[in-house]
């Protein structure tokens, strides 16, 4: 009986040792791996990315018949802050400076085959190829354009909620889910930024 009690309290040890070393590497692992990511950069591109697209997505529901009384003209600086550095690159080069060109020469000479819907899209091109290097660079890939995009997504939850009548209806009514569900993708990338830049 007394051999059983022993084994028993052995398997006990044992077992608790073995769990103790298995979270210790799970937190090691996880450590581990938002070090990688942001040092990296994947981390912060792919959420970058994924959080332009959201942009891009609202502004395409906002032109359609899900029409919403939010300020969409503040997803500009937004997709301008969180768009990833290749896709800057490419905008803010050749590309970004003859689209550009063509944009104003449309607006200014063509008004009326300028369609509203370009208005915007026109404005983050134009954003993208003349800001000056201190914004395009620095503030860009520093905790600037990080808490830039964060107060930009809080407010326009803030307000999606405030014109969809509370926070139930947000996510009750037809228009109000698509739009809430994109607000909220909107919140991924500059908490996922600002838990690189603490940790």
């Amino acid at each position: 009986m007394w051999k059983r009690m022993d084994f028993q309290q052995e398997t006990a040890q044992l077992l608790n040792s073995d769990f103790k070393d298995l979270s210790d590497a799970a937190n090691k692992l996880a450590t581990h791996v938002i070090k990688v990511a942001s040092v990296g950069g994947f981390g912060a591109s792919f959420f970058g990315f994924f959080a332009a697209v959201a942009a891009i997505y609202l502004l395409v529901l906002d032109r359609t018949n899900w029409k919403t009384n939010i300020l969409t003209s503040l997803l500009i600086p937004y997709i301008f802050f969180s768009l990833p550095s290749i896709v800057f690159g490419i905008f803010r080069g050749e590309i970004g400076k003859w689209v550009a060109l063509v944009a104003v020469v449309l607006r200014l000479f063509i008004p009326k085959h300028f369609p509203d819907w370009l208005e915007l899209p026109g404005a983050l091109i134009l954003l993208i190829v003349v800001s000056p290097e201190l914004v395009a660079s620095t503030f860009r890939n520093d905790i600037v354009g990080v808490i830039v995009c964060l107060v930009i997504a809080c407010y326009l939850l803030q307000e999606h909620i405030r014109a969809s009548g509370g926070f139930r209806n947000s996510f009750t009514k037809a228009n109000g889910v698509s739009n809430s569900i994109g607000i909220i993708l909107l919140l991924v990338y500059p908490v996922w930024a600002l838990l690189t830049i603490i940790f």
